[in-house]
């Protein structure tokens, strides 16, 4: 869960800069960016987390 986890907000956050970098967006659009990306990411996590659960609940 935790090497998933990094790899996904990884993702997220270089996504939201290398998009604002393409575009030439600025600074503050790559952190907003950054940040709806970043929150996209813990919500796939959440939903990584509650499947997970089901199958081991005790694990």
């Amino acid at each position: 869960m935790v090497l998933i986890g990094i790899e996904i907000f990884a993702v997220a956050l270089s996504g939201g800069w290398a998009i604002a970098g393409l575009f030439e967006l600025g600074d503050h659009v790559g952190y907003a960016l950054m940040a709806v990306f970043g929150v996209g990411a813990a919500w796939l996590l959440l939903q990584l987390w509650h499947k997970a659960a089901r199958v081991d609940p005790h694990g």
